[in-house]
């Protein structure tokens, strides 16, 4: 009875997973989604805290076990509630490399168990007919502590390179460095899993440490303009690796989840690369965003005199236009000045303007960022347009206002070549009538690379930090 009781709450626990992720492709959803899920997931632990058994016997240890429940929701419910929107990607970058390393510790945890079947091992798994049975229990084993290995050291240095704790590091030949670290990897693993060798353990934890070193040097060269990519990538891998522990339990529910997550995440993955207008592989390979001097050289023709536009004259332009235009970017999230933008939107709504969000898939620094910012300050999601939409409108549009964003609105990816940003779907904002950009400075964005749109004729710019602008900016039209 407690067997089907306890398959049936991993039913409905992989039914509400379902459920929720379907929940969460609309924002109006999203928070009811993510409640469902983790009804589920309350659901999946709880039973097999008190209902699973082995051998007869339950799990015991529960004094442990709702100590590590304890001292996680009670740091995962602090660090949420305390992020800043700025520091949104890098805590999801560190939250998914911990679901990585859990993966890599149910590998190391059950390899243990594997190895001390035979009392008499020094390094032979296990001989005779059993051998390939603990082939494909290793194999599994192996492809988590790998795939989880890398997750783990590649989100905690996507992590430090987001918060801007550790730099874009590369080096002559190192694609072709992780590439050979790679192949050294799946060959070390295909011979322990094929031959079971006598130094089986010694074999294991080198994997696992060269494991982390590729992990490491996979995500060191990657510049930061496709940190995006790279984090939705990861979470891939973390989904794929707790399905392999799901594997290794027979636990239908923790497989369900780990297969959502890797296919939501690779399908994620792919959508953001074809936003871009690049393929994955270029992504890994081609340091776009690092910040090198050859990628600001390659782009480095957009020279020129800028105008700037005061404060007034903005408030004058915008109060009297028909249509207006907003395109956030990370300048708004480093601002926190998602509240005052809306507060503005609703401000210009009052005097009879048409207020609208460009978005694009990839601005921020992760996917979704700016919806994500713009929900928290209640923007109605209607307002928010994606890219082909709000193309189709800025022919028509009197002022468009570029808030933080950069380089998804660079008119170098349709004219210039050379550009490293060349070819990628941008905001076509210079269709505008006139077109304000809300920077602090001249200096070129998280690509590296000089923006053409700030010389352009129909091009002013509104220097200053974001919040503090809109707000001013508030308080001049008020006073019209």
């Amino acid at each position: 009875m407690e067997l089907n009781l306890l398959t049936f709450l991993y039913l409905v626990a992989s039914v509400t997973f379902i459920v929720g992720l379907k929940m969460l492709s609309h924002p109006a959803s999203a928070r009811n989604g993510n409640r469902v899920a983790a009804i589920g997931m309350t659901l999946a632990i709880l039973g097999t805290i008190f209902l699973y058994e082995e051998e007869g016997a339950r799990l015991g240890n529960y004094g442990w076990i709702f100590g590590g429940i304890l001292i996680g929701t009670v740091v995962g419910t602090l660090a949420a509630k305390r992020v800043k929107m700025t520091a949104m990607p890098e805590m999801v970058s560190l939250f998914n490399g911990m679901g990585g390393a859990c993966a890599a510790l149910i590998s190391l945890v059950e390899f243990d168990h594997l190895a001390h079947l035979d009392p008499m091992m020094a390094g032979v798994l296990l001989m005779g007919g059993a051998a390939n049975a603990v082939k494909g229990f290793l194999l599994i084993i192996v492809l988590g502590l790998i795939i989880g290995s890398v997750s783990f050291a590649g989100s905690i240095i996507a992590w430090g390179k987001l918060n801007g704790s550790i730099k874009d590091f590369s080096f002559k030949g190192q694609h072709i460095f992780n590439i050979l670290l790679l192949a050294v990897i799946v060959a070390l693993a295909a011979y322990l899993i094929v031959f079971l060798p006598a130094n089986a353990v010694f074999i294991f934890y080198t994997i696992f440490f060269l494991s982390l070193l590729y992990g490491v040097f996979f995500v060191f060269p990657i510049g930061g303009a496709d940190m995006p990519v790279v984090i939705s990538l990861l979470n891939s891998f973390t989904g794929v690796a707790a399905a392999c522990g799901g594997f290794l339990y027979d636990n239908k529910v923790m497989l369900t989840g780990g297969i959502l997550v890797g296919a939501a995440g690779t399908l994620l993955t792919i959508l953001m690369c074809k936003a871009m207008n690049r393929s994955l592989t270029n992504v890994l390979i081609g340091s776009f965003g690092g910040g090198s001097s050859s990628a600001v050289a390659a782009a480095g023709g957009a020279v020129g005199s800028h105008k700037e536009i005061s404060l007034s004259d903005t408030a004058v332009l915008m109060s009297y236009a028909s249509k207006v235009y907003i395109v956030p970017g990370y300048g708004l999230a480093v601002a926190q000045a998602q509240h005052a933008c809306h507060e503005l939107e609703k401000l210009l709504e009052s005097k009879g303007v048409d207020v609208k969000y460009a978005i694009h898939p990839v601005a921020g620094r992760m996917p979704g960022h700016m919806n994500v910012l713009l929900a928290e300050a209640d923007v109605p999601y209607e307002k928010l347009l994606e890219m082909e939409q709000a193309n189709d409108e800025f022919s028509t549009t009197d002022v468009v206002l570029i808030l933080g964003a950069n380089d998804v609105v660079n008119p170098a990816a349709k004219s210039d070549p050379a550009s490293p940003i060349y070819g990628m779907p941008i905001l076509d904002v210079e269709l505008a009538k006139h077109v304000i950009v809300n920077k602090r400075s001249m200096k070129p964005g998280y690509a590296g690379i000089e923006n053409e749109l700030f010389f352009r004729p129909k091009t002013s710019m509104l220097f200053g930090d974001a919040k503090k602008v809109l707000q001013e900016l508030v308080a001049e039209i008020k006073n019209l």
